[in-house]
């Protein structure tokens, strides 16, 4: 099920809810809260440079389909290990390096990834996995799929970063 919101530039994109907790420190946050929900978003309108081809899915449509798919067969995941919501939005603007993804969650670091595919899937996913289980979006480096170490092509700071 997609979940769009259409802001004032015309396009459909998922957006999180702000924070409530806007003035408090990163290290107060983690005190006071659980973890807040992760999402992946995957820009489901992508072509990955190719043409149009009329019914056909484009190869972000495909992605999210393979996601899904996976997150539906996955077994059941221990109460500790958080999964992430998958949303799709209709542009990352990440053209030139499409397919893309993004990982946030209120009060840590966003990654946007590009150059992914269906056969990404499983390493989209233990990648997710270690966003999740870190305490600020930022999961350790050695523990990162190749596609995450290599294929990054933003880390955004969360909006209400200590100063």
């Amino acid at each position: 099920m997609l979940s769009l919101v259409r802001p004032p530039c015309g396009l459909n994109l998922a957006m999180p809810t702000p924070c409530p907790m806007i003035d408090k420190g990163a290290e107060q946050m983690a005190e006071d809260s659980p973890p807040a929900q992760t999402v992946l978003y995957v820009c489901s309108t992508c072509r990955a440079g190719m043409p149009l081809q009329e019914g056909q899915p484009v190869a972000g449509a495909r992605l999210l389909a393979a996601l899904q798919n996976a997150v539906e067969t996955l077994p059941e995941a221990p109460q500790s290990q958080q999964q992430p919501i998958i949303r799709a939005v209709e542009c990352l603007s990440a053209c030139a390096r499409g397919c893309a993804i993004a990982l946030a969650r209120p009060g840590s670091w966003t990654y946007v990834y590009g150059d992914l595919s269906e056969a990404d899937t499983a390493d989209i996913l233990l990648g997710a996995q270690g966003y999740c289980a870190s305490a600020d979006g930022i999961p350790p480096w050695r523990e990162r799929p190749a596609i995450f170490r290599k294929q990054c092509v933003a880390r955004i700071p969360p909006q209400e970063i200590a100063q």
